[in-house]
Order: structure tokens, then C-alpha cells, then sequence
């Protein structure tokens, strides 16, 4: 899996990357599949902005969060994520199991 981690208007010092990348791993371990990670940390006027794109085959998955504290917007973005991400495989799992045909109605 390949990670990246950039920032818009602020040093991504060797401490916000460990951060990141400690709250990114466990919903990595989600979903097997991931390619990639691209996570962008900005800072806009008054906000903190961390928003990030999981590269999985068939799909990207993007989330972003703005928050006061960036800790709490990175906090918030893998929430989002970790949702977004099970709610993808609950969708690959659940592929053609709605098309059966019940007994009762093929009578």
C-alpha cells in the first residue's frame, strides 16, 4: 500500500504523519484490497481541513472533515472513513443476493 501525505499551508511534521498514519491503519485493515492512500492537511482562514482519497480496485473513496483542531478533523475524516469503507465491502459482499426468486412467487 502506498501513502501519501501532503499538506496545504502547513508543515506535515514527523508527528502529525505517525498520527495520521496510526488512524488510517486500522481501517486499512478494513479492507485488504487498498492501492493507495492520498491524505491532504490544510489549513483555510480559521479551519483545519484534513481530507484524504482510499484508492481500492473499481473505486475511490473520499472523505474530507473540517474542524477547529486538526487533530479533531483528522479524528473526524477517519471516522467518516472507516463508515464509508465498511459500508463498500458490505456492498461487494452483498453483490447478486438480491435476485432470488422466492418459491411462492414463481408459482
Amino acid at each position: 500500500m502506498n501513502l501519501q501525505i501532503s499538506g496545504h499551508h502547513v508543515e506535515v511534521t514527523p508527528a502529525l504523519r505517525d498520527y495520521v498514519e496510526n488512524k488510517l491503519s486500522p481501517v486499512v485493515n478494513h479492507f485488504e484490497r487498498v492501492t493507495g492512500i492520498t491524505a491532504i492537511l490544510s489549513v483555510e482562514k480559521l479551519k483545519q481541513k484534513a481530507e484524504v482519497t482510499v484508492h481500492v480496485p473499481g473505486r475511490e473513496i473520499f472523505v474530507e472533515s473540517s474542524e477547529n483542531d486538526l487533530y479533531a478533523a483528522i479524528d473526524s475524516m477517519c471516522d467518516k472513513l472507516d463508515r464509508q469503507v465498511q459500508k463498500h465491502k458490505q456492498k461487494l459482499g452483498d453483490h447478486h443476493r438480491g435476485n432470488k426468486v422466492t418459491s411462492h412467487l414463481a408459482e
